[in-house]
């Protein structure tokens, strides 16, 4: 395979959403960041420069690091975080992977705004799975905070209450037509009648699960993670966090304007989150221009519809709530009946170590 060799320069850019301009650090100036595009059996060099003000590192989302941890990414468990001015070279080969993956950063919640789409390809010679399509878009879910995403977090560790939702959900970075200040840069995909379009969704949200569709269009599902799987239809998407899917979609439908939207799915009763709707546009390139008419909404289900699901959801990651020790000021306990929330694998919460990644001192 060929070695491809990227430069990325984590910097703060000025980022205008929802009426206001925010500096947030982003991958060379992008948001989101560049789509990469790869073979099966390609080798990657990634140089990672730091520009910014916050320590940094770069996760290569669903990737197998075989025998290469230490290019993995998350901060103190397989490298110690770039410093600002530092920087660091990540350098593995993708194998036995096609399909959609993502890239972000690994660090506090700066992958709010720092992400990507990874595109893995056949090895030359080789074919996809199922019909060729005659166009491949990369369709990225994400959040959006007003406020800066790293107070947002650090304010929640101090106080051990939730988090403050985001403000806008957002397709490839842009709220869409519901959200304020938001129409003119809504995200277009435009098609040709009887065309078809690999549609590579990846829900890019921080921690929320959400449902995905095409106003009148069905998904006809290709592939999951990076891995082929046997083709079905549906009418809607539920992703994870972190999870792709590979639809392919047909334009065969009236030649005008069709939204699709992504919502939130949040089955816990009592907990916070962002419930508008992110919308994009699919757009048929002969549609007729002037007077279009009203772009058509598609039937998304409800917030807490589990039964719209139809595998079984196992979660080993929770959410808990910890005392506080007696001698705690109780003026930071806002957590629920004056306790924190804490995450858990296992019943067990993650605290990062001070000075050396958990990769580093297991070797040592």
């Amino acid at each position: 395979g060929e070695i491809r060799r990227h430069q990325f320069v984590i910097q703060a850019t000025p980022v205008k959403r929802l009426c206001n301009t925010h500096n947030r650090i982003t991958v060379n100036g992008m948001f989101p960041g560049p789509t990469l595009e790869v073979r099966n059996g390609d080798s990657f060099e990634f140089k990672v420069v730091n520009k910014a003000r916050y320590s940094v590192t770069i996760h290569w989302h669903g990737v197998r690091q075989m025998r290469i941890g230490w290019a993995d990414g998350p901060e103190f468990v397989t490298q110690c975080p770039i410093r600002p001015g530092g920087s660091y070279t990540y350098r593995f080969t993708i194998q036995g992977q096609e399909g959609t993956l993502w890239w972000h950063a690994h660090s506090s919640w700066l992958k709010a705004t720092i992400y990507g789409a990874l595109i893995i390809r056949p090895r030359l010679g080789e074919s996809y799975h199922f019909p060729k399509p005659n166009l491949e878009t990369p369709i990225v879910l994400g959040e959006w905070w007003d406020a800066n995403p790293i107070d947002v977090v650090r304010e929640a560790t101090r106080t051990g209450a939730a988090p403050n939702v985001s403000d806008a959900y957002t397709i490839n970075a842009q709220p869409g037509d519901l959200y304020k200040c938001s129409s003119k840069d809504a995200t277009i995909i435009p098609i040709d009648a009887s065309e078809t379009n690999l549609l590579r969704v990846i829900n890019a949200a921080l921690n929320q699960p959400l449902f995905f569709a095409v106003a009148n269009h069905t998904l006809t599902v290709v592939g999951a993670d990076a891995t082929y799987i046997k083709p079905f239809t549906t009418s809607v998407l539920m992703l994870g966090a972190g999870q792709t899917t590979d639809v392919l979609i047909k334009a065969d439908q009236r030649p005008t304007r069709y939204y699709m939207a992504a919502r939130a799915y949040q089955s816990v009763q009592n907990v916070p989150f962002d419930n508008p709707t992110t919308i994009a546009i699919l757009k048929y390139k002969s549609s007729k221009k002037g007077n279009a008419p009203k772009l058509i909404m598609p039937s998304l289900p409800a917030y807490n519809d589990t039964n719209t699901i139809d595998e079984s959801l196992f979660f080993t990651v929770d959410l808990g709530l910890n005392n506080y020790p007696p001698n705690f000021r109780k003026s930071r306990c806002q957590g629920p009946n004056g306790t924190h929330l804490a995450a858990s694998m296992n019943n067990a919460s993650f605290m990062l170590p001070p000075s050396i990644s958990l990769l580093q001192a297991h070797q040592q």
